[in-house]
């Protein structure tokens, strides 16, 4: 066996400790995400995974964070962060996913052994890990679990405690960038709450301060945060209301708010009373999703998704990047198979923006954002984020205006850089950035939704007996298998005006997607209802029928 610098002898009593259960584990999107009772011994595991991550790139620091978002709090998750704060290499999922699923000591042992080889493993190095977690009361455990296996790996570990999974990213990435010439920031919590709270100074200099804004923690860990960002900011400037702040009350986390929540049921959450002409937004449980809304004259409630945020922020940055004579900056956004049909005509049809589209998951989205100069991408759930290239970094940093709007255009790019955390979607920061968009463009939420009108949609989840049958293509727009399924889908869908729907497997669940949309509510949900019957019968579903 390869000489390891890892603890042969403490990883088989960890394991001894940590027993794997007989379920099968997978490192998806999310990470490993499940009933937080089943993870003690993912989390030793991942401890040691993390270590041989960190080995691979020579020493440098990989992230864990222990989360499962907007999930029931019953639930818990780990994932991995790589050096640039970024998710982590996809090819390290299915390495992830064999070591999770090693029963025993030998086993375990042997799929280690097999990616130091693989990967030609320096175990002379020192491993550098830190880690952070969410509000749920699972975490201390786990977090405990995940030490064992830190050790035994023989790694230099750092807890930075309670965070949002945006805030370890970005930990991530300053530590890894410290000292060189892209460094993104002072590796703290308080460095963060400064880079952003600066640059949201810098873009509302001068602007008149919109009134107070109602924000919905989801009863999570983006509430203390919020609370300690607002320190930084000047009452004047700039005011939120915090609602859903109660981190210790057991069950409350998620329970009937948070974006997931707003967004699945489109009305507002538990303890927020519209009032016409307000805005309102919420984050999900860990911080990293955002979606807005507000109530009409008529008290009617209108949701600002991820979709909308998208076509906000692309418009705003293009408006910019013209002002500032760097036209040479070429601005996309890109999509999944659940943004709103209208959005997308909106953005290609008025914008005139490149749209692209990719299958459901972060990961995808910011490959594809990296492609562009400035990637707008953001799912419509409120997951979502602005990357901007090296090159469009260098151009907005190096760039000389004639005239005074172009450098006041070109100020605020750089201020804009600083403001959006390009690491990952992060509720706080994206909430911002459509704060000062709204600011600078002296909109409320009615008019920001008047810029195009979302066709009505579904979302139904059907519980079927295997859920691996359902395989798609198109960025998981049109089905494969089974055979002739998309063909019936085809039949139903022609019956309605603006007619649109797909399934896909979920990533998370057992269980298959059902996305419908159309041009009245009524139709969308007689669409939505037929498909998720079809797909009930044809994947021999469990339980009771489907319902809308």
């Amino acid at each position: 066996m390869t000489q390891m610098i890892l603890d042969q002898q403490r990883i088989r009593a960890a394991n001894e400790i940590h027993p794997t259960p007989d379920v099968k584990f997978a490192y998806g999107t999310a990470g490993f995400r499940m009933q937080a009772d089943k993870l003690d011994s993912i989390m030793f595991k991942v401890g040691i995974i993390a270590a041989l991550r960190s080995l691979k790139l020579n020493g440098a620091t990989i992230g864990v964070m222990i989360t499962a978002s907007h999930n029931p709090e019953e639930d818990n998750g780990v994932k991995l962060v790589d050096p640039r704060g970024e998710m982590l290499e996809q090819s390290w999922e299915g390495l992830s996913t064999e070591l999770a699923n090693a029963r025993d000591a030998d086993t375990i042992l042997s799929v280690i052994d097999s990616i130091v080889a693989k990967y030609n493993i320096n175990v002379d190095n020192k491993a550098n890990v830190i880690y952070a977690y969410d509000t749920r009361p699972s975490c201390p455990a786990l977090v405990a679990s995940l030490k064992d296996g830190l050790d035994a790996a023989g790694a230099d570990s750092t807890d930075f405690g309670l965070k949002t999974t945006p805030q370890l990213h970005y930990l991530v990435k300053c530590i890894n960038t410290k000292g060189t010439n892209d460094a993104y920031g002072e590796p703290t919590e308080e460095g963060y709450y400064v880079k952003l709270s600066e640059a949201f100074k810098t873009l509302m200099k001068g602007k008149p301060a919109m009134p107070t804004i109602s924000v919905d923690c989801a009863n999570g860990v983006g509430a203390p945060k919020l609370k300690e960002f607002l320190k930084y900011i000047d009452s004047n400037v700039w005011s939120a209301n915090i609602v859903n702040d109660d981190i210790k009350t057991p069950g409350k986390l998620n329970y009937n708010a948070g974006a997931d929540y707003v967004k699945v049921q489109q009305k507002a959450p538990l303890g927020a009373v519209l009032n016409a002409g307000d805005r309102y937004c919420s984050f999900d449980g860990d911080a990293d999703r955002l979606v807005y809304y507000y109530a009409d004259d008529a008290g009617v409630f209108h949701l600002l998704d991820g979709d909308k945020i998208a076509g906000l922020a692309a418009m705003f940055i293009m408006d910019l990047v013209k002002t500032a004579g760097v036209d040479s900056i070429n601005v996309g956004v890109v999509q999944t198979a659940y943004a709103n049909g209208s959005s997308t005509k909106y953005l290609t049809g008025q914008l005139k923006v490149p749209v692209s589209f990719v299958s459901t998951g972060v990961k995808h989205l910011h490959h594809e954002a990296e492609k562009y100069d400035v990637g707008v991408y953001f799912e419509a759930n409120g997951h979502g984020t602005v990357l901007f290239s090296p090159e469009a970094l260098n151009t907005i940093k190096t760039s000389e205006g004639r005239t005074p709007a172009q450098n006041t255009a070109l100020t605020q790019l750089q201020a804009l850089t600083e403001l959006i955390n390009q690491t990952v979607g992060d509720a706080l920061s994206d909430m911002l950035l459509v704060e000062v968009i709204l600011t600078h463009r002296h909109w409320t939420c009615q008019e920001w939704d008047q810029a195009y009108t979302d066709l009505p949609n579904r979302l139904a989840k059907v519980v079927v007996a295997d859920r691996t049958i359902f395989k798609t293509t198109d960025a998981e727009r049109r089905l494969v298998e089974p055979q002739g399924l998309q063909q019936e889908i085809d039949t139903i869908v022609s019956k309605y005006s603006n007619g649109r729907s797909f399934v896909r497997a979920s990533g998370t669940e057992d269980a298959v997607r059902v996305y419908a949309e159309a041009a009245t509510r009524t139709e969308t949900d007689s669409l939505a209802l037929a498909v998720a019957q079809l797909v009930y019968d044809r994947g021999g579903g469990v339980g009771s029928a489907p319902s809308i």
